[in-house]
């Protein structure tokens, strides 16, 4: 029979009501004639609940013990949405990680997917069973261990299921109807999307979109598998949410598909830099050893052989990153003369793949920009995607001009 992927996540699942309204999803697709491979988050709010009690047991916790303590929210999920099906008269079976068995490595707390064995599930199939019931974001280690993919796993865990098993397409079930041209509380203009390309999925969902991991959309980019993202509040019909896909399955499009923001950035800028070979291998080796997410680089020219050099980083990161670099300076790798954070700024993106083959888009930003009296205190660029630092405080103002700039309010 065809294979259907459905992915639900913490908010679709957070009660038993609501897990009983999954469950008439899935058995829909059975009714239509295809086995499922159901994937599920915790309940809302429970994963936080189990890392609230693994900090208060144990500051310094052994991570291979906060991964069997956190996974269990989505066995809890599993097990009930197989009980509900069952009481549904639908042949249904839940499977945790181990079970499966979905392969990691043995990086806990943020493990990386190796392989999915199908012989497994097929084999029960094949037997009978229509829906397989299984924990999103865990697996088993090479030393069998349980392990975690890292917050928003489930995601990851359901595309990375779908191409093992070559579904027909993978439905994400969340509470929202789809990807829209920007946030649809900042801007009652944002439109949703009948369909994006991979490639500005993944820029949106890199540059702060929260409607889909970034991991699941570089899986799905890797492997073509069909994304649909849906509602699992709403009565979804066939052409419902929107459609993640490959480029050329897109007609047209705008020149400009989406506006995505991150608001908890901070500018840090070293002052006095030696400009020198490997400077910024000294500079950012440190910082990447301290875990800190180094995004947007500008280093400023040289004068008399010395240079100033700026980054954006996540702004919970800032101490990490003062520490590392402190550390540096101490040890005699680089020399600075002071060290500057900004942690009131926010990152402002304009994503498309139409960008490719149009002029102008970046003056267009700018002026927009300028027109609202917001200063822009760093840029990047793409080939899709124009990102700039800004002050916090604007926006919400810069998000709603640049939908308006750029007509996202209107379809194709």
């Amino acid at each position: 029979m065809p294979l259907l992927v459905m992915k639900f996540g913490g908010t679709s699942v957070a009660t038993l009501d609501r897990i009983r309204r999954a469950a008439k999803r899935v058995g829909r697709e059975v009714a239509n004639g295809y086995d499922v491979i159901v994937i599920v988050s915790a309940m809302s709010g429970k994963t936080n609940e189990l890392v609230g009690w693994v900090n208060e047991t144990s500051p310094f916790y052994d991570a291979r013990e906060y991964d069997a303590v956190v996974s269990s929210g989505e066995n809890v999920t599993a097990g009930l949405m197989a009980l509900t099906l069952q009481e549904m008269d639908v042949n249904a079976r839940s499977w945790q990680g181990w079970q499966v068995p979905l392969l990691t490595n043995s990086a806990h707390a943020s493990a990386r997917i190796e392989s999915i064995p199908t012989d497994n599930l097929n084999a029960r199939f094949a037997s009978g069973m229509r829906v397989a019931v299984v924990a999103g974001f865990q697996g088993i280690s090479p030393e069998g261990r349980i392990t975690t993919l890292g917050r928003g796993g489930s995601d990851t865990t359901a595309v990375a299921f779908a191409a093992a098993f070559g579904a027909e397409r993978c439905d994400i079930y969340t509470d929202v109807d789809g990807v829209y041209t920007t946030d649809p509380r900042i801007s009652h203009k944002a439109r949703k999307l009948d369909r994006i390309a991979f490639e500005e999925m993944l820029e949106l969902a890199s540059l702060g979109a929260k409607v889909l991991q970034t991991r699941s959309v570089e899986l799905a980019m890797r492997y073509n598998v069909r994304l649909r993202v849906l509602s699992s509040f709403e009565d979804n019909g066939a052409d419902a949410g929107t459609l993640v896909c490959p480029e050329e399955d897109i007609v047209e499009s705008n020149v400009v598909s989406g506006i995505a923001y991150s608001r908890d950035e901070a500018k840090m800028t070293l002052i006095s830099v030696a400009d020198r070979p490997g400077i910024a291998a000294a500079i950012f080796g440190p910082l990447a050893e301290a875990g800190v997410n180094v995004d947007m680089i500008v280093q400023n020219i040289s004068e008399e052989g010395r240079t100033d050099m700026t980054f954006s980083c996540p702004v919970d990161q800032v101490k990490h990153a003062e520490k590392a670099l402190a550390g540096s300076r101490d040890r005699g790798d680089v020399n600075f003369a002071d060290l500057v954070a900004d942690t009131d700024v926010c990152k402002i993106s304009v994503v498309g793949i139409g960008m490719r083959s149009h002029a102008g888009v970046a003056a267009k930003m700018f002026e927009c920009l300028s027109s609202e009296g917001i200063n822009i205190k760093v840029i990047t660029t793409s080939e899709i995607k124009i990102s700039v630092l800004i002050h916090r405080k604007y926006l919400e103002l810069a998000v709603q001009a640049l939908h308006d700039a750029f007509g996202l309010d209107k379809a194709a």
